[in-house]
């Protein structure tokens, strides 16, 4: 028979099948990642993407709410609801999922350093509209060490930090039953560079090290429940095959690990459950039509074969190498799902894979030499105190990437094969392609934050946080209900995250830097050497580059291999990681004496910090060129030209070493060094 133009089989004959499922699947919980400006906007964002058939939550929180920060904080400024949605107390969260049914929600929040307190937030609504705690699923990211390494949204140092998690999760194995408290990411450790191996290996470690923190606070009988509700965050890139054998090979060690480490027993606990988002880091600027194509082929990896399939699914969306998507954008990343779920015959079959000898090979390939990088994180003292080796690795990883692309041994279509193309009608409009977040939505926010702090009770926001200051103190308190109490009583993401600091402290993670081996000899970089060293010579000294990422923004990436490449050519670099504040980066830049300034900007609040890094400079007397880079759309890049930023790059960038020529014959030509020094230009890859 027919339906809707497809031709379904005579069931009666083929359900007893082996080849055959004797009922389809159900699909996985289709999500997409969103929220922007405030919560009564991402509300209507998230209800008009239920109403298109989204079946989970997946909430997007500015940088300011991830990092512990209240809008009118300083490091706030140009942040608020920029890459997500503001949220600074209770009140929010109630706007934020009004008339969304909480009891039958799956709502999964990245939120890490602060995840305790935005399920506290979360749990406070719940119960204020009358919704028990048993009832609610979903998931909170709580994945602090792969903060470290990659995304930089943590807020204290890692033993604290860690004990925080393990507080959650021991709180919520019997009061929120139903919840995953944790997110293992290794997604984000793809984006920093991870190979597969890496990947495996780094977020199981991570794994262990967070089991380990919790099995004191629970009792033996609690700890196998614990295991079962550890869950995964995982990327697919666009190696297919390997992908989707990475996926087996985690799950294999991941049950290995349960068996042998821990003891647990029930098959039930030891599966790996796992959430995906598909690669980002490989979308591009260039021609980002393909994009498409290239979201669809990740996300069959990990829906394809049944024995590694996602529990839950969001795909990015095709222009966010751009800016950030639009609600059209969305629902055609959510239309992908659908129609993989509901039009093809991929949940009709059992595991398409199993048998096959290229995936077994390769699964027992990965596993192995996961197992072997593993040991080496052990040898370092495990996860939290070998974030530093980690770091080191991934910097290294990602730099082997990025010299492939531009050797052209890794090839990318669009990008540096196949340049030729038309214009691409998506980025047509005035919008140029992409959503942009009105500024006064920072403003209003501010207002409102300081509205809602002066008319709560002050008295009980005050017993709440020195109640909480006091549980920080004693380790053998649990964290969450002092928490909880916060929460309900009115108090801001900003106070309870400053409650915390001031007990834990500061921390800045490692950069990874200073410890990546030297770049493997090559002619680009011999030439952007020699350039160096000549243009160095007219000066007097090394030429000298700070580079600096103002603001919140934690995707440290690119600002890394602009300082590994920039160390390699000769030069002398200043680089001291994120969050640093425009003032911050003046006083630098005259106390160092550089010859110029890289800033890198990946949230989008490029438009207020730029300008704001130009003008102290300029009232500390750093006469120097600047160079910017980040996800920023045309327009945006024309005024900052013509703010005064020297050079603009953006994804469609990938040669870094032409990059730092361009960076040489700057400072050669703001000091007037002779055109002979600076020699050439080095041959393109």
């Amino acid at each position: 028979m027919a339906h809707g133009g497809r031709r379904w089989p005579d069931l009666r004959i083929i359900v007893m099948a082996e080849h055959r499922l004797p009922e389809p699947d159900p699909p996985w919980v289709m999500r997409t990642y969103a929220g922007h400006s405030t919560a009564r906007e991402s509300n209507a964002l998230y209800r008009g993407n239920l109403e298109k058939g989204q079946t989970g939550l997946s909430v997007a929180f500015d940088l300011p709410t991830q990092t512990g920060y209240d809008p009118d904080h300083e490091l706030a400024y140009g942040e608020v609801g920029k890459v997500g949605v503001s949220i600074a107390h209770k009140g929010d969260m109630h706007t934020l999922m009004d008339g969304i049914p909480l009891d039958r929600m799956n709502t999964s929040m990245t939120i890490n350093a602060t995840a305790a307190w935005l399920l506290a937030l979360y749990l406070t609504v719940a119960e204020e509209n009358g919704i028990d705690h048993g009832l609610l699923e979903g998931t909170t990211q709580n994945d602090i060490i792969k903060e470290f390494l990659s995304r930089g949204t943590y807020a204290f140092p890692p033993g604290p930090s860690m004990r925080l998690i393990a507080d959650t999760i021991a709180y919520t194995i019997d009061e929120v039953p139903k919840w995953n408290p944790i997110n293992i990411c290794s997604y984000h450790l793809q984006e920093a560079g991870a190979t597969p191996t890496q990947e495996i290996a780094y977020s199981l470690a991570t794994a262990e090290a967070v089991l380990d923190e919790v099995r004191a606070r629970v009792s033996d009988e609690t700890f196998p429940r614990v295991f079962g509700r550890i869950s995964f965050f995982v990327n697919a890139g666009i190696r297919f095959i390997e992908e989707h054998a990475k996926l087996r090979a985690l799950g294999e060690l991941w049950e290995e690990i349960g068996r042998e480490r821990y003891g647990v027993e029930d098959p039930k606990y030891l599966r790996l459950r796992y959430g995906v988002q598909v690669n980002s880091l490989g979308l591009t600027e260039a021609q980002p039509e393909n994009n498409v194509i290239r979201i669809v082929l990740e996300a069959l990896a990990v829906t394809l074969g049944r024995d590694a399939r996602a529990r839950a699914i969001q795909l990015p969306a095709w222009n966010e190498a751009l800016g950030l998507p639009r609600p059209w954008d969305q629902q055609w990343s959510l239309r992908i799902q659908q129609i993989l779920a509901y039009e093809t015959d991929l949940l009709e079959y059992p595991d398409v894979f199993e048998g096959s000898r290229v995936v077994e090979a390769l699964v027992e390939e990965l596993a192995g030499s996961a197992r072997a990088e593993m040991a080496v994180v052990t040898e370092h003292g495990g996860a939290v105190d070998a974030v530093d080796y980690m770091k080191t690795q991934l910097v290294e990883s990602h730099r082997a990437r990025v010299a492939a692309i531009e050797a052209g041994e890794l090839k990318v279509v669009g990008q540096n094969v196949f340049t030729t193309a038309e214009p691409s009608p998506l980025q047509g409009g005035e919008d140029g392609g992409v959503m942009t977040v009105d500024s006064a939505v920072e403003h209003g926010s501010v207002d409102a934050v300081r509205e809602w702090r002066a008319r709560r009770d002050h008295e009980a926001v005050e017993v709440a946080l020195e109640r909480l200051a006091a549980a920080a103190r004693d380790e053998s308190q649990n964290m969450m209900p002092p928490t909880l109490e916060a929460a309900a009583a009115g108090a801001t993401t900003g106070e309870w995250a400053a409650t915390l600091r001031e007990v834990f402290g500061e921390y800045r993670a490692p950069t990874g830097v200073a410890g990546a081996a030297a770049a493997p000899e090559g002619e680009a970089l011999a030439a952007l050497r020699e350039r160096v060293d000549r243009v160095s010579e007219a000066l007097g000294r090394r030429i000298k580059i700070l580079v600096g990422k103002p603001g919140l923004d934690g995707h440290s990436n690119g600002a890394e291999q602009i300082a590994v490449r920039a160390r390699d050519a000769g030069m002398e670099v200043l680089y001291e990681g994120i969050r640093l504040t425009p003032q911050r980066i003046a006083q630098a830049a005259v106390q160092e004496g550089v010859h110029v300034v890289g800033l890198s900007i990946l949230s989008g609040s490029h438009g207020e910090l730029i300008p704001t890094v130009l003008s102290e400079l300029s009232e500390a007397g750093a006469d120097v060129p600047v160079v910017v880079g980040g996800i920023i759309p045309p327009a945006d890049e024309r005024a900052l030209l013509a703010a005064g930023v020297d050079r603009v790059y953006t994804p469609k960038d990938f040669d870094i070493s032409r990059i730092m020529g361009d960076v040489v014959d700057l400072v050669a030509e703001h000091h007037d060094v002779t055109a002979e020094a600076a020699l050439t230009a080095p041959p393109s890859a």
